[in-house]
């Protein structure tokens, strides 16, 4: 789902930038309301959350891959303000060292992953937990589990429109698209296929698994009422916060699992293989000109793979440098606020 540079026009990645900005606004404005100085770390904790989520790639049959993203989980912990913000700074810092999304469409994979998505599965997830009458328990991760899947593959249906309009609006005097190359109807069927199976199990499996891991170990970690006002008796009184960084670590250690899905994510494919690439039984038979001539940025390090080392190694820097780089910025992110007591 992570758009790469040169598939969207830059007048379509300006458009969803703009569309994103107020959405930045109220998401600033609402965490420095509610968020006292020493919790910021809670937002660098969540970005360092999704961004080891999606280094676990899911194989889809057909050679494509995909992976969960814990926006819903993120919300429902720290409402889908913080959210926002912690996955804006976990795509940023995939974009700009890793090579993982574009930095032209930096504003519109924001706009579907950390807008559409944790919004859209929050609300969806509190409409549920509604219906269901559920405070806690069984009821509630069945809310919460529904509500991931929805706001997944929402964010998923919104790529697949933005992937489809690009050939309709952009293409050169022979109908060749300049762009993303694949009608409306082929990207919205690709990027519901997968989401709608595989990758949004993986977001369901994740967010729920995370979930009840900090429910049980760190509750603290929680400002959200969906997990604070719990009334559940057999939640703990006392709080392990260290539980969360330990959650990370093994997650940092086990990241290479990711790496035994082989393929590319549907629509991150590079210049130079999108050509032969087979959708719908044919390959497509050249590549679009702005792919070649458009934009390009050389991440630090490209697809999470150091030169000189061995894959499985560079993938865990990778990991830590994010996790750490995610911590990071918040904690320099919250000087910009005045220190104040929590509540």
């Amino acid at each position: 789902m992570h758009i790469p540079d040169n598939y969207l026009s830059v007048s379509t990645c300006a458009t969803l930038a703009v569309a994103t900005v107020p959405v930045w606004a109220r998401s600033i404005k609402t965490v420095a309301r509610d968020f006292p100085r020493e919790r910021f770390s809670a937002l660098g904790v969540a970005a360092a959350f999704s961004f080891l989520a999606m280094m676990f790639n899911v194989p889809l049959p057909g050679g494509t891959t995909g992976h969960a993203v814990g926006g819903t989980l993120l919300a429902a912990l720290l409402g889908p303000e913080a959210a926002c913000l912690a996955l804006s700074i976990a795509l940023l810092l995939q974009a700009l060292l890793f090579g993982d999304g574009g930095i032209l469409a930096f504003g519109a994979n924001c706009f579907n992953i950390a807008f559409i998505l944790p919004f859209s599965g929050y609300y969806s997830y509190l409409l549920l937990r509604r219906l269901f009458g559920a405070r806690s328990g069984v009821r509630n991760y069945l809310a919460l589990g529904l509500g991931s899947y929805i706001g997944l593959n929402l964010a998923a249906l919104a790529a697949g429109v933005e992937f489809g309009l690009q050939p309709i609006l952009f293409h050169d005097a022979s109908g060749q698209a300049l762009y993303c190359p694949y009608p409306i109807g082929v990207a919205v069927s690709a990027m519901a296929l997968g989401h709608l199976t595989l990758f949004g199990l993986a977001e369901v499996v994740f967010t729920l698994a995370a979930f009840v891991f900090i429910e049980r170990t760190s509750p603290q970690f929680a400002t959200n009422p969906a997990l604070t006002q719990t009334d559940d008796a057999s939640s703990p009184k006392r709080s392990r916060f260290n539980a969360i960084y330990l959650g990370i670590a093994l997650l940092v250690i086990a990241t290479p699992l990711g790496l035994l899905a082989d393929g590319t994510a549907w629509g991150e494919w590079g210049a130079d293989e999108i050509a032969d690439v087979v959708v719908d039984g044919q390959a497509l038979g050249y590549t679009p000109e702005k792919m070649t001539t458009g934009f390009q940025w050389n991440a630090l390090v490209p697809d999470y793979s150091a030169p000189g080392l061995p894959e499985w190694l560079s993938y865990i820097l990778s990991a830590v440098a994010g996790v750490a780089c995610s911590i990071i910025l918040f904690k320099l992110f919250a000087l910009c606020f005045p220190r104040r007591k929590s509540l």
